[in-house]
């Protein structure tokens, strides 16, 4: 396993994080434990997950995954072994009116109670890395590629609230280090910004989608991983399983995601399933396995500082974490970039 430096924190990550949002919906409680174990001895020490999860959100599950995982962290006693990454929600009055009442924006109240029930489930007195889930203003995220221009001035949470309630929870000892996901060009700097100015925490990662269907990152965010060390957490590095090639042809194979859960359409519009079908192609014609190149790609981009999986089955995870060893030779790269000139962003 390869290590590397979180932002400008001492954290050393593995260069995969285990992502654990099916544990409590597609996954029960033995197999995340499974799953857990299994990739600690690989050399896995990243633990990703939120306190929306499991996906797809419900109330009935909403924070079984952290509780997952908090009962492996007590059963094994190995809390020192790992870096644990979770989140906060951001608004969501009309989707996620179960998280406290409905007003669930970033302000310290809501921060303050998240960081207490996530601590609560995980049965820990602190959590390395915690992150924004999704920015409290309008912005591009969740399959946007453009701004989506508000015609009238929008109440948001000021980013400097944000995170001096942050900052609070740091110099409490409840939490580590701080992060962002779903975010801009913007909203990174600009909390670059009050961190340098007001003495506030400094964001150490952006967990932002990425793949061979979304290299968007590349367009903004990739400058400032290189000149502010705040790089990657790639989620949906397979586009929800579609770059396996598994759903190619109207395909739905029986407990895979996309049969279950048809509602989740972001990566296989027909762009999205052109573009896995010559990517499948590539790496066939290589010699390689398709789920494996697409992880390959993304974890050896200079700006990724972890590759965030997900897996239903011991196979899958296995898979996974063998895509370490895939090295892509310059033609392929070039091969790959062939296609991303047809099919630019099928699946922001």
């Amino acid at each position: 396993m390869e290590y590397r430096r979180l932002g400008r924190s001492g954290f050393q990550v593995s260069a995969i994080c285990l992502g654990t949002m099916t544990f409590g919906e597609q996954n029960s409680e033995a197999e995340g434990h499974a799953q857990l174990d299994y990739a600690l001895e690989r050399g896995v020490n990243f633990i990703d997950t939120a306190e929306l999860y499991p996906v797809p959100p419900r109330a009935e599950t909403q924070g079984e995954t952290e509780r997952i995982i908090g009962s492996w962290l007590k059963s094994r006693g190995n809390r020192d072994q790992v870096i644990i990454a979770t989140k906060v929600v951001g608004p969501g009055r009309d989707w996620l009116p179960y998280f406290r009442g409905g007003d669930n924006r970033l302000d310290r109240a809501n921060i303050e109670a998240a960081v207490e029930g996530s601590l609560r489930r995980l049965q820990t007195d602190y959590i390395d890395y915690y992150q924004l889930h999704w920015p409290d203003r309008q912005t591009s995220c969740f399959g946007k590629l453009g701004y989506p221009w508000p015609e009238e001035e929008e109440e948001s949470v000021p980013l400097e609230e944000t995170l001096e309630a942050l900052s609070d929870l740091v110099r409490a000892g409840k939490v580590r280090e701080v992060g962002v996901s779903n975010e801009t060009p913007w909203g990174v700097m600009r909390l670059l910004c009050l961190s340098e100015q007001k003495g506030l925490p400094r964001i150490q990662g952006i967990q932002n989608p990425y793949s061979l269907l979304n290299r968007s990152f590349e367009a903004g965010l990739s400058e400032i991983t290189r000149y502010e060390q705040v790089g990657l957490l790639a989620y949906s590095p397979l586009g929800f399983g579609v770059l396996s090639g598994k759903y190619l042809d109207g395909r739905r194979p029986p407990g895979a995601r996309l049969t279950l859960f048809p509602d989740y359409t972001r990566y296989s519009n027909p762009q999205a399933e052109a573009a896995t079908r010559e990517y499948v192609t590539l790496a066939r014609e290589a010699g390689l396995d398709p789920a494996q190149m697409a992880l390959a790609f993304v974890t050896s981009r200079p700006f990724t500082t972890s590759t965030i999986i997900g897996a239903t089955t011991m196979e899958q995870l296995a898979s996974n974490l063998d895509s370490l060893e895939v090295e892509l030779t310059p033609d392929l790269l070039e091969a790959i970039d062939e296609i991303h000139a047809r099919y630019t962003y099928p699946a922001p």
